[in-house]
């Protein structure tokens, strides 16, 4: 029923100029707390930061803009929907909202359907041999679990350059970050993963 009714409010987003919550002073944690209980402009601005960088992530990994608009919708649709669940003291509400973005694109991933064309018998399979399947995921796991050990805010935006594909200046926007902060975060970040990573050797 929730999600219903914040697909009125998406389509008003869209157009809407908010002009009582669109100064700067307006953290994205307040207004995730305003959405939590039901404040329609304080969704429209949540929209207005957040919907053209989400779009451009969807983009990224989906590759259709048709499926990335329809991922647009089911994040912001999960945001009216579980805003009451945001605890700011476990991060930045960009980080929040991003991480609900990241799983419905995943899901989006999924539900691609499978290619109705199978590749000719006699081509050479492009897929990794299990050996090399066994590496990677290895690599993987080591990887992932080297980046649970770094401090939120230097976790996130390296998830968002390296594993999303974002540019610096694209992350920085998307967290509506000081280029430099994103620059000095990810400088961090990298030096403390290769010290986790080397410390497994």
């Amino acid at each position: 029923m929730e999600a219903a009714l914040a697909l009125p409010l998406l389509r008003t987003a869209r157009t809407a100029t908010i002009e009582h919550v669109s100064t700067p002073e307006v953290t994205d944690a307040a207004l995730i707390e305003r959405v939590a209980e039901r404040e329609r402009a304080a969704f429209e601005q949540l929209y207005a930061r957040y919907a053209r960088s989400v779009l451009g992530l969807a983009l990224r990994r989906l590759g259709d803009r048709g499926r990335a608009e329809d991922t647009v919708q089911e994040v912001f649709a999960a945001v009216w929907r579980s805003a009451a669940s945001y605890d700011r003291t476990r991060g930045p509400g960009g980080a929040w909202l991003y991480t609900i973005a990241r799983n419905a694109i995943v899901d989006a991933q999924r539900r691609r359907p499978p290619p109705t064309v199978a590749d000719p018998p006699e081509l050479v399979s492009p897929h990794p041999t299990p050996d090399e399947e066994a590496e990677a995921s290895w690599s993987a796991w080591r990887v992932h679990r080297a980046l649970e050990t770094l401090p939120e805010n230097e976790r996130v935006v390296i998830d968002l350059a390296y594993f999303s594909g974002l540019s610096q200046s694209e992350v920085a926007s998307f967290l509506q970050l000081p280029l430099g902060t994103v620059k000095t975060r990810t400088r961090s970040g990298l030096t403390r993963l290769a010290d986790a990573l080397e410390g497994e050797l």
